[in-house]
């Protein structure tokens, strides 16, 4: 079901040519960028016509209007079933904590006596949050965009979701509970590229969406390719792929656990990437037996789980060492990784690239997922070798505060001057020149 590389005997490449050699999802955001391109600049023409356009298009669904009423928001909560809302809230309570202990203040540096630089950080002014629709239900991504940005202090949020033939055109109604629960009440039914249009560009009129400084939140190839084709006219969290798991494990690992850590990723989409590294041929043999009768009982069979089991994006990446199985994942850089090894803390802690880190047995990807209070949107594609996954710092923005006396821009002004005419910039020394009536103290 899942196929294997062996990597053991030779000597690891380095770099580049080692990723060459590990499995990765076919994700071309170039050539979704060419057909997201006409949609996002209708929307801009058109507006909320071009957006109910799209969501019959796309959709199914023939909408009169694009915001969800704030009565269907607490409609939602109140028909919530007791268990989700109670499993909402704690995964809100754990996620604010640990966000809370993100939340960076203003830092002043006396870099000379009276020259003090400030960096003081920023809320982004509006943001909109995406929140998917399509195979499944996501109310955990409300949670981990929206906590974040309110505790960054961000004062406007607005929130879309793709519109759902079976609610009435409505997004899901777990999505709007999700919301209610969060105190989020600008919500709009709209999905794909369109949604990250309409946030871009804004729309006007009486069901109008006012343009946003950012936009954050996992979606499909064509939420990525409109986040490239906005970046610059707004901030965006990442270009997010398909999700990934990389499990590094040893002899010590339990085969049962590995397989469902497996199958829990391979479920979200049929281009999902489930990846063990492993320097024990026994562990993968037990693995392999064990995914057959743990597929047979999940769902989500043939049009999800076994495309990405048996998909190029997933394997057994076979390795001499634990030491080498490090090299292996911080090539790879996987959005998720569990550390099931031996002393899997230690090994965990000389891991420099993923997403998130998930240490030994009991701390799997679906907890990460849900209730650890950790955030779930995190890198894919291997990008978390040089990004990182949603926080606070993604909705904040720092600022230096340069503030220095006439005393102590004399102290540095030849140096000023030095540097400005070693680069050919002579008007950046005038005006320092000017404040000294154009002798420059130290000249």
């Amino acid at each position: 079901m899942i196929s294997r590389i062996d990597l053991r005997g030779d000597a690891l490449p380095e770099g580049g040519a080692l990723r060459d050699l590990l499995p990765r999802a076919e994700f071309d955001v170039e050539a979704a960028l060419e057909k997201v391109r006409p949609i996002c600049e209708d929307v801009h023409h058109r507006g909320t016509a071009a957006l109910i356009e799209y969501a019959e298009r796309f959709d199914g669904v023939t909408l009169e209007r694009i915001r969800v009423p704030v009565a269907a928001l607490g409609a939602a909560l109140e028909a919530l079933d007791p268990a989700v809302r109670a499993a909402l809230e704690e995964s809100i309570r754990r996620a604010e904590l640990v966000h809370r202990a993100q939340r960076r203040g203003s830092h002043t540096t006396q870099v000379v006596p009276g020259g003090t630089v400030t960096e003081k950080w920023v809320p982004v002014g509006r943001v909109g949050l995406y929140a998917p629709g399509g195979r499944s239900v996501y109310p955990s991504s409300v949670v981990m965009n929206v906590v974040p940005a309110q505790v960054a202090g961000v004062e406007s949020i607005a929130l879309a979701s793709p519109a759902q033939q079976e609610f009435g055109g409505l997004p899901h109604p777990t999505i709007l509970a999700a919301c209610a629960l969060l105190g989020i009440d600008e919500v709009y039914a709209a999905g794909g590229a369109t949604a990250v249009a309409m946030f871009a560009y804004g729309t006007s009129g009486p069901d109008g969406c006012a343009p946003v400084n950012m936009v954050t939140g996992p979606g499909n190839i064509w939420v990525a390719a409109a986040k490239r084709y906005f970046t610059g006219r707004i901030g965006i969290d990442a270009e997010a792929g398909p999700t990934e798991i990389a499990i590094l494990a040893d002899a010590t690992a339990d085969p049962v656990h590995v397989a469902a850590d497996l199958i829990s990723q391979a479920e979200h989409d049929p281009l999902a990437a489930a990846v063990l590294v492993t320097d024990s041929v026994e562990l993968a043999d037990a693995v392999d037996k064990e995914l057959a009768p743990q597929v047979a009982a999940t769902r989500h069979i043939e049009d999800r789980v076994v495309p990405a089991l048996s998909g190029q994006q997933s394997a057994v990446v076979l390795v001499d060492s634990v030491e080498d199985g490090l090299r292996v994942v911080d090539a790879y850089g996987a959005e998720h990784l569990e550390i099931q090894t031996a002393a899997a803390a230690e090994v965990a802690g000389r891991v420099r690239n993923a997403g998130a880190i998930f240490v030994g047995p009991y701390s799997p990807v679906s907890l990460g997922d849900y209730c650890a209070g950790s955030n779930h949107v995190l890198p894919t594609g291997g990008c978390a070798c040089h990004s990182s996954g949603l926080s606070v710092q993604s909705f904040l923005r720092g600022i230096h505060i340069v503030d220095y006396s006439e005393h102590a821009l004399a102290e540095v002004a030849h140096h000023v001057v030095t540097l400005a005419e070693a680069e050919d910039l002579p008007a950046h020394g005038a005006a320092v020149k000017a404040r000294f009536g154009w002798q420059v103290p130290g000249q």
